[in-house]
């Protein structure tokens, strides 16, 4: 079934077309003044009423598969519809959902997962059947769902259900962080034997009401959900690909709720009385990529004379407009296992040209890789090149195709600009820095480097893995890849009225677009 309502046309017009669409903007919308950057749950949560949230969206293809999530529209309405076992808190650190709990045996390589009393849509209760069937589904070698990776270390064949609510997960290998895969992002539980997503049937806090693709998903509150029923009665998902398309219709009464904002409209908005506007700090790392496999980068006296070459606060004030703080050349800043005791890395262009020098690298030239790929990209080459021309280092930049970006960069090229969502500590090493992984852009590829994640990953104790998290992230600081400058704010914005959105979660984490905890004032 597929909905006539239309989503948000470049301009940010929306047709009302129907009655009931008129009706839901006109109860679920009321504002008071003085509500601009309230954006905590103050007072009691009211019931009722329709928010219409915007996001930039993939067009026609679309599809409500939550194994083939990828933007974040597709997340954020498989978290409506869907329940995965475990999501990441404010730290990355993994928290229980339709997984009660979860226990090792002694030397980590099987664990056994409690599910919670929770019921699909349609009544069925949440079994161990529909875990494995829902895991072996995204890990299917013929299919390219994004959790397939997270999935690696399950040995899928070998686990079984024991009983309704209890699955035994075998793993090929130890994995003291087993618990990330229940929470790996597009790893939600469907009901076993699910072929179609036509009308989508989960466990999540919304049920299916409609879905025109590249416009909108209608979905209503769930009752009887586990988690308890949310505020609102409906919520519906318009596409709006361009950000002023957003902003307009928030703006204009439209929207309740508005996705990715650029910095510089929230500095134009905020405090105005206009919009709530809500920075998710954290939410993406910002940086260059040196391959370390080849000149100039395979000496590390150039990759540690680059780190010292960077203006990290004119990065984050220039490319970012302020929105967002400096990094350390390390990945997670302020995530569970980040090595806060590493002195923070400043600017020192004496040092930037000796090491040059020693490296025999005097009057470099070398070409940066950009793209209006993500926000602030091009513009951070751009700062970067004159900062590097103080060090006596030419940089060339070379503007790329932002649709092909990613793949064009992660094996081609010397230096590129590069950034990433939220994600664990140790599945961005897993994912980006170990011999064996699949999206190592730094081609970082060291045995002895691999050989401390895996003794990480065979130690129970949490102090003793932090240890030696640590060790490997002074090893990066020191020498890696990976030319961390800062971390950039996720921008969202709502209308006066709208209570309940969190102002902590980064994006990708359990509590971003949890429309479920919203409400109107």
């Amino acid at each position: 079934m597929t909905s006539n309502r239309p989503g948000l046309d470049r301009r940010g017009f929306l047709l009302a077309t129907t009655t009931a669409t008129a009706l839901a903007l006109t109860t679920g919308c009321t504002r008071t003044a003085g509500d601009s950057g309230n954006t905590t749950e103050t007072g009691t949560p009211r019931r009722g009423g329709t928010l219409r949230a915007a996001f930039a969206g993939g067009g026609a293809g679309e599809t409500l598969d939550p194994h083939a999530v990828n933007l974040f529209v597709d997340a954020a309405r498989a978290k409506a519809l869907y329940d995965k076992l475990a999501d990441f808190g404010t730290d990355l650190a993994p928290v229980p959902r339709l997984a009660e709990h979860w226990e090792p045996n002694r030397t980590l390589d099987t664990w056994k997962v409690t599910l919670r009393e929770a019921a699909f849509h349609d009544g069925r209760p949440v079994t161990a059947e529909d875990v494995l069937h829902s895991y072996r589904r995204i890990a299917d070698p013929d299919a390219a769902f994004r959790a397939k990776a997270s999935l690696e270390p399950v040995d899928l064949a070998a686990s079984r259900a024991l009983g309704a609510t209890t699955v035994e997960f075998r793993l090929k290998r130890p994995y003291a962080e087993f618990p990330n895969v229940l929470a790996a992002f597009g790893a939600y539980i469907v009901p076993e034997g699910t072929t179609s997503f036509e009308r989508p049937v989960g466990s999540g806090p919304f049920t299916f009401v409609s879905f025109t693709p590249g416009r909108s998903l209608v979905v209503e509150r769930n009752d009887a959900y586990w988690e308890g029923a949310p505020h609102l009665d409906r919520v519906e998902f318009v596409v709006a690909t361009e950000e002023s398309a957003r902003t307009g219709a928030l703006l204009g009464g439209q929207v309740q709720y508005a996705h990715e904002l650029d910095p510089a409209t929230a500095r134009t908005y905020e405090g105005g009385g206009r919009m709530n506007v809500i920075r998710l700090p954290g939410s993406a790392m910002q940086g260059f990529v040196m391959k370390t496999d080849r000149p100039p980068f395979d000496d590390k006296r150039v990759r540690q004379a680059f780190f010292l070459i960077a203006d990290r606060q004119e990065l984050v004030d220039g490319a970012l407009s302020g929105a967002g703080v400096i990094g350390n050349d390390l990945f997670g800043k302020g995530y569970r296992h980040y090595a806060s005791g590493l002195p923070q890395r400043t600017r020192d262009l004496d040092r930037a040209r000796a090491l040059l020098k020693a490296a025999g690298a005097e009057n470099l030239e070398v070409t940066l890789d950009t793209a209006p790929a993500a926000t602030g990209f091009v513009e951070a080459a751009g700062i970067f090149k004159e900062q590097a021309a103080e060090a006596g280092v030419t940089v060339e930049i070379r503007v790329g195709d932002k649709d092909t970006y990613w793949s064009d960069i992660l094996n081609d090229g010397t230096f590129a600009s590069y950034r990433s969502g939220a994600m664990p500590i140790e599945a961005h090493i897993s994912q980006r820095l170990l011999t064996g992984s699949t999206t190592n852009a730094t081609q970082w590829r060291h045995r002895d480097f691999d050989d401390l994640y895996r003794q990480a990953q065979s130690t129970p104790d949490e102090q003793g893995r932090t240890a030696l998290y640590e060790r490997m992230q002074r090893r990066l600081h020191d020498e890696g890849g990976f030319l961390i400058w800062g971390f950039a704010d996720w921008i969202v914005a709502t209308a006066p009225a709208v209570r309940g959105v969190s102002a902590e979660a980064p994006a990708n984490t359990l509590d971003w677009a949890r429309f479920d905890r919203v409400w109107f004032a």
